[in-house]
């Protein structure tokens, strides 16, 4: 990795050294670093094993960003005023539904997402992923993410939409449609099965790309998952306010965009963007139905007046 440039002198320090000893050395001898790569290199260096220093920063992150984002949702719900901006308003959420929903998400991060996080580290590497310092520029690591958010998007769709033919929907998706008015901590209340075949996109995409370009770093996958983690916990909250996303970017997928796929069991496949559902006729609600039955009126006339 890119610390073994790093003085030598770090190299030599032992076992029982703490974190805090080896973050001054890197600081002395490394004063071209900012702050967060010190601190990242450090913990690296500390660590001495870094399949193991990424795994535990990985699980970390994704637990406290998860249950970080989830939190503020459940105290909307805990706010009556607020529940006019509530998109199925005539249901909320219990404190029970929502601690039973932490407790099984939970058990699935730590049995099913805990060996995939582990195994990132050594697959990525292996195909050229980064981990070391200096970080990359932001305009590269906003390039690549845009770029996820896409091959993501592309792959959600389809499975999903797979997941909803009657056998597979049965066996593996119906879990995840327990609740018919979702709630942020609901976004990855599901089957191992769909943990495991919905997640890939989500880590498969970073693979793919360096299994291409062999231009990636790990603190680029951090902000890509992090950033997915919100939108999916936003889209499954059940709230849309005026600032929401979606009224900055109309082809944003948005909670009123899941919302829908919710209530009505079926369309709205896509996770972040509305052009897959869009272009192949797969938007839910009574607007979209409408459409749909206007133009099959108008094809009848079309054939009659043939």
């Amino acid at each position: 990795m890119a610390t073994t440039m790093i003085n030598s002198t770090i190299a030599g320090l032992n076992s029982t050294t703490t974190y805090s000893t080896v973050f001054e050395e890197v600081s002395k001898y490394n004063v071209h670093l900012n702050i967060a790569e010190k601190l990242w290199a450090s913990w690296y260096l500390w660590m001495q094993n870094d399949v193991l220093a990424t795994g535990l920063m990985s699980f970390v992150m994704h637990e406290v960003v998860y249950f970080g984002r989830s939190i503020p949702w459940m105290i909307v719900d805990a706010i009556p005023y607020l529940n006019k901006y509530k998109l199925q308003n005539q249901k909320v959420p219990t404190w029970r539904e929502q601690w039973e929903c932490a407790a099984l998400v939970l058990l699935s991060h730590c049995t099913v997402e805990l060996p995939q996080i582990w195994l990132f580290h050594p697959i990525a590497s292996y195909f050229g992923m980064e981990y070391g310092v200096p970080f990359p520029s932001l305009g590269k690591m906003a390039m690549q993410i845009a770029i996820f958010f896409v091959m993501e998007d592309a792959w959600h769709y389809w499975f999903h939409r797979a997941l909803h033919y009657g056998p597979l929907y049965r066996a593996i998706h119906k879990l995840h449609h327990t609740y018919s008015a979702p709630f942020g901590l609901a976004a990855e209340y599901a089957s191992p099965i769909e943990v495991m075949l919905l997640g890939f996109g989500i880590v498969g995409s970073p693979i793919i790309w360096v299994c291409l370009t062999h231009d990636l770093h790990l603190l680029t996958m951090y902000a890509w998952i992090i950033l997915r983690l919100f939108q999916a916990i936003d889209a499954h909250s059940g709230y849309d306010f005026p600032f929401s996303l979606r009224h900055i970017l109309p082809f944003w997928a948005g909670a009123d965009h899941h919302d829908l796929h919710h209530e009505k069991f079926i369309g709205n496949y896509a996770s972040s963007f509305r052009w897959w559902d869009y272009c192949l006729d797969t938007e839910a609600g009574l607007e979209a139905s409408k459409k749909r039955r206007e133009k099959k009126l108008a094809e009848i006339r079309a054939k009659k007046a043939q």
